[in-house]
């Protein structure tokens, strides 16, 4: 390897310089901090663990983007984090065991083998929070209504919120008796509103079934969409009704919360289908292809760890709200240089400035003003009448 392609990084890694880092740490700490206001505790889980575990519930998609090592000591199969949520949820199924309602935050970086799209990171700061122990629509509200205050946090602008329901589609495919490919090819379709395709994949079923699964690659749209699917959808099965009414209670509380919010309803989008159980929401900005936080209900998620709850909950990239959004954040204090001496009194009087959360650069050998201005420091430690005091940097 040639000496300047080891100061190259693989595409969509990358590292972050001061002052960002201390930015993306800062509203780390904020966000983190208005999580616990709300009730949720943070847990710190592993970069890496055995792949059974890693991929448990996740489907498919979270395969494909888990990197995948051999571990030295067991021999066994080993991935990389790519999504933090199974293993939280690994956490309050068989480490918590707790009998209520368990609410869990987190914030740590993850590794995707595949990127989102092409001009995504693959080294996101996965943040996010979920709710277990609930089925209610309370507790879809809870979490989407965290994500809102989330993004007013980080002064995100021009916020919508794309809400679905997997049950809709879900409880039409399973009463049509669709064989796992022709629902695969279905879902396929309706995600890219083909709908000739739709249409050529439902004739042969009863002309009511296949006039709903039709519906739902046009439903689309504003508040109006709900009532139109209530009509569209009105032959459908109870589990159908029992999920657009989830929608609609959902949708409605959160009107009445953000009144300015944008609210816009896909029934036919269907993300995180074979992960997803009942309501799936993102958050989109203008100029941004695609979501920049996301979320659904995912109950069951702890069956395969010996305890199955109701589960609920968002995650983000705490990068993107950084470069996205506007939040005020303390600039770092200018920083106090005190000169390279062994003298105790200036130790003492160093690490007195330190206690008091100022911030204090001691200069190694050979260092002058110079290089105090490139350690962002604009005053210096001095001696005057036997005492070390603070004075303007020389220039």
């Amino acid at each position: 390897m040639a000496t300047v392609d080891r100061w190259l990084l693989p595409d969509g890694i990358e590292e972050v310089l001061p002052p960002e880092a201390a930015r993306i740490e800062a509203a780390r700490r904020q966000v983190l901090d208005l999580f616990q206001r709300w009730g949720y505790e943070f847990v710190v889980t592993p970069h890496i663990e055995y792949l059974e575990s890693l991929l448990t519930g996740a489907g498919q998609d979270l395969d494909l983007r888990t990197f995948k090592v051999t571990d030295p000591q067991s021999g066994r199969l080993m991935g990389f984090r790519a999504d933090i949520t199974p293993q939280v949820a690994r956490i309050d199924a068989h480490t918590l065991r707790r009998e209520g309602p368990s609410r869990l935050c987190y914030a740590g970086s993850v590794l995707h083998a595949q990127p989102r799209a092409l001009t995504t990171s693959r080294s996101p700061i996965q943040l996010g929070a979920e709710l277990y122990g609930d089925a209610s629509p309370a507790s879809d509200v809870e979490v989407i209504s965290l994500l809102l205050e989330t993004l007013e946090l980080a002064a995100v602008p021009d916020v919508h919120i794309d809400l679905g329901h997997v049950g809709i589609y879900r409880g039409l495919a399973r009463a049509a008796g669709l064989s796992g490919e022709v629902e695969q090819q279905l879902f396929d379709a309706l995600q890219r509103k083909a709908v000739d395709e739709v249409a050529a994949l439902t004739e042969s079923l009863p002309p009511a079934l296949s006039s709903m699964l039709r519906a739902l690659a046009e439903l689309c749209g504003d508040r109006e969409v709900l009532d139109l699917a209530q009509a569209c959808l009105v032959e459908a099965p109870a589990e159908v009704h029992a999920a657009l009414d989830e929608l609609i209670a959902i949708a409605d509380t959160l009107a009445r919360r953000y009144p300015e919010l944008p609210l816009y309803f896909d029934l036919g989008e269907l993300r995180g289908y074979h992960y997803h159980t009942g309501v799936v929401f993102a958050a989109f900005v203008p100029g941004v292809g695609q979501s920049i936080a996301q979320g659904g209900r995912y109950d069951d998620i702890g069956a395969d760890f010996g305890r199955a709850r109701p589960a609920t909950g968002f995650s983000t990239d705490l990068k993107t709200l950084v470069t996205l959004g506007q939040m005020t954040l303390e600039e770092p204090a200018a920083g106090i240089w005190a000169p390279d001496s062994h003298d105790l009194a200036l130790w003492q009087a160093v690490q007195r400035l330190r206690r008091d959360n100022l911030r204090v650069v001691q200069a190694l050998p050979g260092q002058d003003a110079n290089a105090a201005r490139e350690a962002g420091c604009d005053r210096q430690l001095a001696l005057s009448d036997g005492r070390w005091q603070i004075v303007p940097l020389a220039s």
